[in-house]
């Protein structure tokens, strides 16, 4: 029988353990817990979630949404266990955490294939038979030492800043101008958003009085200065955001002919030019907050957001760098990494990218190889912002600017005429496409027995349940 060590037993370490376990792999699952716990934890069972309870929204029109969907069709352990510990919580998929963690631990440590053992793990597995990586953003020091040493110095970041992604036909386009600081580059590189001098003071007292989400217990506040929030730079010093990343030089506003007081840019986020991001607005502001003063902005008045920035602590490799196409390490090709230490962000994703590792490695033991996934899947668009190189590579949930868009967004009317889809409705057919599509990959990936194992296994409370 095939063997495969899964390090971490988090929402990625479990759903791989378990993809590979229902085709026939004896996994080994080395799981920190109960003997130590990260800083973030507080419980001992498998895939606690530390922060919020919810999966986020469960509807098609959103790309999280869609993804959930493919892993159910999938015969992902996260998702069926969450649909079966499910609370209300409006259109978000949200779950009751502590029956959650509990279910995911009983049906690893109940699975025959599985054997848990608890032990923190120092460094790399030196194994004959493949490791899987699945420790999650707060991964042990002397383990990323180790990571680190394989991968190089430069390829591994130990601090998240995400600046905020916003939709480009939310922008109000008569008041910003595409140019690139001394014509460099071409004038579709950067969106420009000019301020006045009174503009450009309003919108800093409004970052200076915003409110900002405090750090977590676990997380010590220490700044880079090549990503220093915002409303850090706004602190010292009235003018350190114009010669920051507001810095005018170089721009003239073509409507003036002249240099503005200070420049937002907003740089191409995808291929489509569906979305921009806010060069160098990663912040610790509130969402609420980022949505109120970035919308102070000129050209940014009504605009949506795709993701709001963030700064918070984190471990990941630069994926397009270090990873090949079945994730795993180029210095290393028996090593494999999953979950948020590639580069995604969230519950449902870390857990998808658990699910796919653990198919496509059961298959390649097997001796089988899947089809690629379809890049127009939430799974195959997720997996592209992993392979897809990038200078500023950040990690990323699923979101639909991954995706490659409609080859048409219009639809033709019962009287013959041609009506532009609005943007649900362009999601929603996008989401669509995207099921049809993720079908081949599906069968070859063999989801259907799988599904049903796991229909037909009760839960721990059917299970005590009298008949």
């Amino acid at each position: 029988m095939a063997e495969v060590t899964v390090v971490g037993a988090g929402l990625a370490g479990s759903e791989c353990a378990w993809q590979l376990a229902e085709r026939g792999v004896r996994v080994r699952l080395l799981e920190q817990k109960p003997k130590k716990r990260t800083p973030a934890q507080s419980h001992d069972f498998f895939a606690e979630l530390v922060c919020s309870n919810s999966f986020r929204g469960a509807a098609l029109a959103n790309a999280v949404g869609l993804l959930k969907e493919e892993m159910r069709r999938a015969g992902s352990l996260v998702l069926g266990v969450g649909a079966s510990c499910r609370v209300p919580a409006g259109g978000a998929f949200a779950v009751d955490r502590e029956r959650f963690g509990p279910e995911i631990t009983r049906r690893l440590h109940t699975h025959p294939n599985v054997e848990v053992i608890a032990e923190e793990v120092l460094a790399i597995p030196d194994v004959d038979h493949p490791v899987v990586i699945a420790t999650g953003p707060l991964t042990g020091e002397s383990l990323a030492k180790d990571l680190e040493r394989l991968v190089g110095e430069k390829q591994l970041a130990y601090y998240d800043a995400i600046a905020p992604v916003v939709l480009a036909e939310s922008l109000d386009w008569q008041k910003v101008f595409r140019a690139s600081r001394y014509d460099k580059g071409g004038d579709d590189a950067y969106v420009n958003c000019p301020l006045s001098e009174e503009e450009y003071d309003a919108f800093l007292a409004a970052v200076l009085a915003a409110e900002k989400a405090e750090a977590h217990d676990f997380e010590e506040v220490r700044y880079f200065e090549g990503c220093l929030p915002i409303e850090v730079m706004a602190e010292r010093g009235r003018l350190t955001l114009a010669y920051g990343p507001l810095k005018p030089v170089g721009l003239r506003d073509p409507r003036t002919g002249r240099r503005p007081f200070a420049v937002v840019q907003l740089r191409q986020e995808d291929a489509a030019g569906t979305a921009y991001n806010l060069v160098g607005f990663q912040t610790r502001m509130k969402w609420p907050e980022q949505k109120r003063v970035f919308r102070m902005i000129p050209g940014l008045e009504n605009v949506e957001f795709e993701r709001f920035g963030t700064v918070h602590r984190n471990t990941f490799v630069r994926s397009p760098e270090v990873l090949d196409d079945t994730l795993a390490l180029r210095a290393r090709p028996n090593v494999y990494l999953a979950g948020q230490i590639t580069g995604v962000e969230g519950y449902v994703e870390s857990a998808a990218c658990g699910l796919v590792v653990g198919v496509t490695l059961a298959h390649r033991l097997a001796g089988r190889t899947l089809p690629p996934l379809p890049e127009t899947s939430a799974l195959g668009a997720l997996m592209g912002h992993l392979r897809r190189p990038r200078d500023d590579f950040q990690p990323s949930n699923v979101v639909w600017s991954q995706f490659p868009p409609l080859e048409s967004p219009f639809e033709i009317t019962h009287n013959g005429r041609r009506k532009k889809l609005g943007k649900s409705e362009r999601h929603e057919k996008m989401a669509e496409i995207g099921l049809r599509d993720l079908e081949p990959w599906l069968a070859a990936a063999e989801v259907a027995p799988i599904r049903a194992r796991f229909e037909e296994s009760p839960s721990v409370e059917s299970a005590s349940t009298p008949a």
